[in-house]
């Protein structure tokens, strides 16, 4: 479905798809216009909103079927067909189970805002060749701030790998879609080009999809996206440890705050044999890349 007919019909005669061509957002908030964010940080706003219409929106959304993303509407976002995250803000309240608490779905969204989702074929390319090792890659870690694309690269090199070229030769790679944002599967089948050698496994958490691929499938690389807590540094120290090269992606300023987390995650090792690319926005929309060694030393930016 194209991303305008989520929208509250109101906007669908204002808006076309010309005009989402680069965008990169949208954002809708309860007495505010709806506004349109592109990747040159300009900006464009229509009509204003109402708690209606946010209702309506969600309905379109969630195929009028809101209790079939509870689960992921207590972590605040969901994923739609094409991969685009929908955010939700507004009322929420948490229940005691046992000893700890539980947040509940959000009993009144009052903003929601969709990270659209594209596929940008080639961006990583230049990066490739800083990968390989040996017969297959290196553990290599996208690193940026949110919004930055981090996502948009992985699923490229990705792409890449799987593919291979005249020189090397396409790599098996499993990917653990935990939110459906890299491959955009739609029952099951990726709507995404992730290359001729890559499987799928959709919907699955890091950790067990990780650990599940590696018995399974035989990759010689598993690629995740938002590698963030303990247990996700877990299951890469396993894949490491059978010989598996990891391909993911980590919320991060600078290199020297993603050494220091897969160094406090027990995985100071993997630091011997990786690659850490950079990505930094500039001010006309486009990515400034950077890729290092483990130690932090630049080997190329552009």
């Amino acid at each position: 479905m194209e991303i305008q007919n989520y929208l509250p019909m109101a906007f669908r005669t204002q808006i076309n798809g010309g005009m989402l061509k680069d965008a990169e957002e949208i954002r809708l908030r309860v007495g505010q216009p709806l506004e349109i964010l592109y990747a040159d940080e300009k900006s464009r706003k229509f009509g204003r909103i109402s708690g209606e219409q946010i209702k309506e929106m969600l309905n379109y959304l969630s195929g009028y079927s809101l209790y079939a993303i509870e689960e992921e509407l207590r972590q605040g976002y969901f994923t739609v067909e094409g991969g685009h995250r929908i955010g939700v803000s507004g009322r929420t309240s948490y229940q005691k189970k046992g000893r700890w608490s539980e947040m509940n779905p959000l009993s009144l969204v009052s903003g929601l805002n969709i990270r659209l989702a594209h596929e940008k074929k080639d961006c990583a390319l230049p990066v490739i060749p800083y990968l390989y090792h040996n017969r297959s890659i290196y553990h290599t870690f996208f690193f940026a701030p949110p919004g930055v694309g981090k996502t948009t690269y992985l699923r490229d090199c990705i792409r890449c790998l799987s593919k291979g070229d005249k020189r090397k030769r396409g790599l098996k790679i499993s990917v653990v879609d935990e939110r459906s944002e890299i491959a955009a599967c739609h029952r099951g089948i990726p709507q995404n080009d992730l290359g001729p050698r890559t499987d799928v496994l959709d919907n699955c958490p890091k950790e067990q999809g990780m650990r599940m691929l590696l018995r399974a499938m035989s990759p010689e690389v598993i690629a995740v996206d938002e590698l963030g807590t303990p247990e996700d540094f877990a299951a890469v120290y396993d894949c490491a440890r059978c010989g598996i090269s990891v391909l993911g992606t980590i919320h991060a300023g600078d290199k020297e705050e993603v050494i220091k987390r897969l160094s406090g995650n027990g995985l100071s090792q993997i630091l011997k044999e990786c690659r850490l690319v950079g990505l930094k926005r500039l001010g006309d929309g486009k990515r400034k890349i950077m890729v290092y060694d483990g130690k932090g030393e630049l080997l190329w930016e552009k």
